[in-house]
């Protein structure tokens, strides 16, 4: 068993929101720079640029699970993680069906999808920045028949959370942990928001400029990076575990 520091929680340049900086082999260097063992990239509504900075992470010998951050009808943000490209893209052409709009680069920024030597390969036209046309269920429910793991993005948010948009945890969602951001800690979220204490609770930064990356971080006990370790990790099982230490504050 080994600790795993983990952001997984991070945009690349693909994201309308991301700095054009935050290219798939800039963000691995800095997450080596900022002693990470474990990211995962996390853009809106895509994929794209997930493949390259997992190759990008090979290279570099930085673990990299493969993730995208959802943004459902109620429009409530949720991340999915696998552990291949492959099962990523699955994903990605179920929201890819669902989704509508055409992005508008001039308002929105450009979404650029880069290679792992952090050469633009092209640009994103779908305007990612938008919510799917799937419920929250259906996107956890999706994932989840993928093989992959489903985790409430920023919960303590006043925006695009779970409690910003519904104000509860329905008991039809079956989340796998919840996430809260880097500006509030486990003992304020446990006070604050009714129903958390029921979920794992985790913190990643929501990098979406370099120097953020692994400004917020959860280390993992697993024997190895992958999901199906994760998984034991969030349910506390098998001597797997998740450490509160860092989330305190």
């Amino acid at each position: 068993m080994r600790a795993f520091k983990a952001d997984l929680h991070i945009h690349s340049c693909l994201s309308p929101c991301g700095e054009l900086d935050m290219s798939p082999r800039a963000i691995v260097e800095k997450g080596l720079e900022k002693g990470l063992d474990l990211i995962s990239v996390c853009d809106h509504n895509s994929a794209e640029n997930v493949g390259a900075v997992m190759r990008a992470g090979r290279q570099k010998g930085l673990a990299v699970l493969a993730g995208m951050e959802i943004s459902s009808r109620e429009e409530v943000h949720s991340l999915a993680f696998f552990d291949t490209e492959e099962q990523i893209l699955r994903l990605q052409d179920i929201i890819y069906a669902h989704m509508n709009g055409t992005n508008r680069p001039e308002v929105f920024g450009d979404q650029v999808v880069a290679n792992e030597f952090d050469e633009v390969e092209g640009f994103n036209d779908r305007l990612l920045i938008g919510a799917v046309q799937l419920g929250l269920d259906e996107i956890v429910e999706a994932v989840h028949s993928l093989g992959g793991i489903s985790i409430a993005s920023h919960v303590d948010r006043p925006s695009y959370s779970i409690m910003s948009q519904l104000g509860f945890f329905p008991e039809e969602v079956h989340l796998d942990a919840v996430e809260i951001s880097r500006h509030t800690s486990v003992r304020k979220a446990l006070a604050e928001i009714p129903g958390i204490e029921k979920f794992t609770i985790v913190s990643f930064s929501d990098a979406h400029f370099p120097e953020d990356i692994g400004s917020a971080h959860t280390t993992f006990f697993m024997e190895a990076p992958a999901v199906e370790e994760l998984r034991l990790a969030l349910g506390g099982r098998e001597g797997r575990r998740v450490s509160q230490t860092a989330l305190e504050g």
